[in-house]
This record gives C-alpha cells, structure tokens and sequence, in this order.
C-alpha cells in the first residue's frame, strides 16, 4: 500500500483517497513571467511520477496545476518591455509547455489560469470578510491572521514566533504584521478587475484557493508543490480555505526538495542559475543533454531530499541509460534459444515487486531504479544462456511497463541514440513507412533543398526519423536512407 510524508502531520501515512478509486491532486504551477529552471522541472517531475505511478495503482486522477498569470513580477516584465501582461503570460506559458515536452511531461488534466477565475476569486474573499476572518482598507483586503488560531500548523510556526521575527513592510492599514492580502486595489498602469472593494487584482494566495476548490471541491486528497511554498504560500491557502469552509482544504500535503548546484545554492547572485533550456542547450557539453537523462537524474534522489545538479551527476544518468539502451538493442537482434530453462518469468516478478515495494515507500525513485538495475543485470545472464524471441519481447515488455511509471526507457534504441533531436511527439512512434512513401518523400525534400527552403528539408528528416529512417545525403544532392 502506498504512503506519502505529509507536511502536515509531519510522518509517513497510508494513502487512502476520499473516494475509493479517484484521487484529486493540485500542485501549484508557474508564474509565467520568465523560463522555467532547474527547479521548476523537479517539482513538474514529481507530480508527474506521482499521478503515473497513481494510474498503474489503478487510481483516475484528476491532476490541477495551475499559472499564476496577473502578479507583480508579471506586470514589471510587460512594463520593461513595453507590452501587455498577456503578451508576457503567453510568451511563457507556451514556453513552459517547449521545456516540459522536453521533459516529458504529461500535462495536467486541468491548467486553470488566474485571471479565468476572478468571479470565484472575488466571492471567495467576499465569504472571508462575511465571516469576520479579513478587512477592507482603502480598497485593499487583508485575511487576520490573528482570527484563525491554527495559523502555523502546516509550516509549525507559531504566530507570535513569526511576529517576533518578521521582516515585512511596515503597513498601518494591516491590523497585524503578518495579515496578507487577499486583494489589491489597482494601481495606474496595472490590470485590474471591477469587485466591491473597487478596482483591483487579486493576491497570490487565494487564487490557488480558488482555482482548487473550483477544480476539486473545497476538500481533495493531495496538494502539492515545492518545500519552498509550505511558508507563506500553503500556509495562507490552508488559513483562508479552511477559515471559509470550516471543512480540511487538502487531505495530504506532500512536497519536494531543493536543487543545489555543485552543492551550492541556485541563486542568480551566484551565477548557478539554469533554466531548463540553457541546461539543454550547454555548449562545453561532450554530447547533448536529453530530457531522458535529466529525467533519470532527477530520479536518482528520493523526492524530499536535496538534490545536487552537476556534470558528473548528468554524465552518470547517461552512463545508466546507455546501459539499459544497449540491453534493449540486444534484445532486438536474433539470438539462440536457451539451451536449458531460463527463469525469466521469476525474474519478471521479482522486478516488478521490489519495483512496486520501493515506490510504495514514499515513492521511493532511487530503489526503483536499482530494482530495474537488478533486472538488467538478470536479463544480461539471460542473454548469454539463449532467449526466445517471446521471452526477450516479455523482458522488453516488462521494462517499458515499469518505466512508463518514470516516463523512462519508452524509446527505440535508434531514438535514444538521436538524442536531444527526438521530441515528445516521437516517443513510442512504431508505425513503418513502405518504401513508396519514404521514396515520395526523398523526393519532396530533395526538392526542397534545390528551392533553399531548409526549413521544409528539416521538417521532412524530422518525419522520417520519428519512423525509424536514418538520412544520409550524398555530396552530389542526393539522399540514400536506411532503416
């Protein structure tokens, strides 16, 4: 049976949903103001293992993440740069979505946006003043902190403990230190929404309340995010969901680790900041990164630990995955059979359990991957007395199976090979082109060469490679291909 560490109690519980096969999941996602980083993907990877490995377990997931898209930050970039904040929002969001199909990650099954959700927003914060738990001031609201006593429970801090030690702006409208906003009134320049405190934007934190209660009722299973938002983000959503409902707002909280860079903090005062694409697109690599290796990377430490991003520890992850890849070539290529039995359903059996048993244990990616390291070993052994041809699809079968829980080891071994070229799109593309069609489309894309349009000549090898045909142009101008 699965368990999860939950932030809240504070130790490792049994998981069990509100309903018996459903599990509904919030994670709180980006604000789209700039690239995602390092981090980012850490948390995106997570969740997503998470709601596979929910799937497998025979669970329907209904997984919320969301963007934050009306916030300071925002508008400061549309400000620097002389557009609207929607033209910053959408530059990001569809970047996003470029970095984590990189990654491979699958996309929630719902990805509200704030600004979507102003009517829920502004009724939310309307119930909090009803009941006494926030204030109007001049046109801004601010949730009392000081009325609901359990402020704290989430991040075990107490509040006269954060009162003594606050570093925030001194603000006569607050009635104390530490009440946040709700809502703001607008500024010149900014976008602003009609509500009944006057024209405004809503604060940071009750959109999350808003968007989850609207997605997956005022009480769900998981909520989840980076260790960074247990204080003040997920405390402030707990106090003001909890304070409007009087129902528990998320049932488990769970949260991931830090990234470090070369055992340092990433910060861009330091000058270790990466986002995903630049650690794509490194230059003093000896090879291209690929989303399967920072997947496996990221894989390699158990989700609430620190994790240290650097070369060695990349170069590692492509070393095991060369390991796997290889084994898998070989299971492709015809070989004797077993010159006497071979064990293989036993060993099939043995993966998947300690495969299941290491993920159960708090998801528990490190002693998954060494199970799958055992069974490469076992399969190696195999290999060397004779397999049939069923038994080595039954071994091939059992690794795509277990990997698909770590969105690892879908590829064909020609796809791993090209690397960082395969998109997400590619994966798992089996379907074979008849000669005809692959000579129809030699023919268009050495026509296009002719005609300089480079762009249509790329898009046509891409189409070929993502089918399992390798191009190789000759120096006359013409191309030869192979399977």
């Amino acid at each position: 049976m699965l368990s999860l560490y939950n932030t809240l109690t504070g130790k490792k519980e049994p998981f069990q949903p509100l309903e018996p096969t459903i599990v509904r999941m919030y994670v709180c996602g980006v604000t789209v103001y700039d690239y995602c980083h390092i981090g980012h993907a850490r948390s995106a990877l997570v969740f997503d293992v998470i709601r596979r490995y929910l799937e497998l377990s025979g669970y329907q997931v209904e997984f919320v993440k969301n963007f934050t898209d009306v916030d300071d930050k925002i508008i400061k970039r549309a400000n620097e740069r002389g557009v609207s904040c929607d033209v910053i929002t959408a530059e990001f969001i569809d970047a996003y979505y470029e970095d984590m199909g990189k990654l491979r990650i699958r996309r929630a099954t719902n990805e509200p946006k704030a600004t979507e959700h102003m009517a829920e927003i502004i009724e939310l914060v309307g119930t909090l003043i009803q009941k006494g738990l926030a204030y109007s001031a001049a046109g801004d609201v601010y949730f009392q902190v000081e009325k609901y006593r359990d402020y704290g429970r989430l991040s075990k801090r107490k509040l006269d403990e954060l009162q003594a030690g606050a570093r925030v702006e001194v603000d006569q409208r607050k009635r104390h230190p530490m009440d946040f906003a709700l809502w703001k009134g607008s500024k010149p320049g900014e976008p602003s929404w009609e509500s009944p405190w006057g024209p405004g934007r809503p604060g940071w934190h009750i959109e999350c309340s808003a968007m989850a209660m609207r997605h997956l009722g005022e009480t769900f299973d998981i909520h989840g995010g980076g260790m960074d938002l247990i204080f003040p983000h997920h405390e402030n959503e707990i106090a003001q969901s909890c304070g409007a409902t009087g129902k528990e707002f998320a049932r488990y909280w769970v949260h991931n680790g830090f990234v470090q860079i070369n055992q340092e903090k990433m910060s861009k005062s330091l000058g270790n900041f990466f986002t995903i694409r630049e650690i794509f697109e490194q230059s003093e690599w000896p090879e291209d990164i690929t989303g399967e290796m920072v997947r496996y990377f990221l894989l390699a430490t158990q989700y609430r630990g620190p994790l240290d991003f650097s070369d060695l520890a990349i170069k590692e992850a492509k070393q095991a995955l060369d390991g796997f890849y290889d084994l898998f070539q070989r299971l492709r290529e015809a070989g004797a059979h077993a010159t006497s039995p071979v064990a293989l359903a036993p060993a099939i059996d043995r993966a998947q359990a300690a495969f299941r048993q290491a993920m159960d244990d708090d998801l528990n990616t490190p002693m998954a991957l060494a199970s799958m390291q055992k069974f490469r070993s076992d399969v190696n052994k195999f290999l060397e007395q004779g397999l049939s041809t069923e038994e080595r699809q039954q071994a091939r079968s059992a690794f795509r199976s277990l990997g698909s829980v770590l969105g690892l080891f879908q590829l064909e071994t020609w796809q791993f090979t090209l690397g960082a070229g395969v998109s997400a799109e590619m994966e798992g593309s089996q379907t074979p082109l008849a000669d005809h069609e692959i000579a129809r489309q030699l023919v268009e894309r050495n026509e296009a060469r002719k005609q300089k349009d480079f762009k249509k000549a790329d898009t046509i090898r891409q189409f070929l490679a993502s089918h399992g045909i390798v191009i190789e142009d000759k120096p006359d101008g013409t191309s030869r291909w192979k399977r």
